[in-house]
């Protein structure tokens, strides 16, 4: 149980963190550039510090499509893979709840940093946005965390980190950047509209580009080398 709770405690501050500066920023991928760059650290510094808080407890997850990657790669059981994505959505509604309050606390704020498609972007360029960038995302976390990287498995998680800082940058001008589905669920809910009818975008789309970075790790790793480490 130790284990599902580091991952809701974790996800929490990802999307509390996370979020929050998107919001307190006021980030806008058009006419707010210097918010976007903050957005993006934001995400990936959240990251790291739970990578280095919460990873020798349940390898800091705080996201389904990674937990659905490595169940689809053969890294965990089942029974994780379920838990984890549970406790995953619970803990981004913790820290959607918290942001609301805030927020709801401060006049000129709106809004819980909830994932939406971006100006000029169809719902099929969303989906492709998702799924290609949530598949490079899970493939850096499949490889930084593989026992075949030796000695540089210790900065795995500012590896992980460092890329959903660039993943944030590319793709926030299309969805928002979600490669997260527990991190889309919980601000959409809080926030409705477009977002909550929007949200099963955020939901496969990242699931679609785990499964596919857990297929390309099988076809490019070596299964003996790491079983020999």
């Amino acid at each position: 149980m130790k284990k599902y709770l580091a991952e809701m405690v974790g996800t929490m501050v990802l999307v509390l963190m996370g979020c929050g500066v998107a919001v307190s920023l006021g980030c806008n991928p058009i006419d707010n550039i210097p918010a976007v760059v903050g957005t993006a650290f934001a995400f990936g510094l959240a990251v790291v510090a739970m990578a280095y808080t919460i990873g020798g407890i349940s390898g800091c997850h705080i996201n389904p499509a990674i937990t659905l990657g490595l169940f689809c790669a053969g890294k965990i059981s089942a029974k994780d893979c379920g838990m984890y994505m549970v406790f995953q959505v619970i803990g981004a509604f913790i820290g959607s709840a918290l942001l609301f309050c805030l927020v709801g606390n401060v006049d000129g704020l709106e809004g819980t940093g909830a994932n939406d498609l971006q100006q000029g972007v169809s719902v099929v360029g969303g989906l492709l946005a998702e799924a290609v960038f949530t598949c490079v995302f899970v493939l850096v976390v499949l490889g930084a965390t593989s026992k075949t990287n030796g000695a540089t498995n210790n900065f795995a998680g500012l590896a992980i980190g460092l890329a959903l800082v660039l993943v944030h940058l590319v793709c926030i001008r299309y969805t928002g950047t979600s490669v997260n589905p527990a991190r889309s669920i919980a601000p959409a809910v809080f926030q409705g509209g477009t977002a909550l009818s929007n949200l099963w975008i955020f939901i496969v789309g990242p699931f679609v580009g785990a499964i596919c970075a857990a297929g390309i790790w099988k076809l490019i790793s070596c299964p003996k080398c790491e079983a020999a480490e």
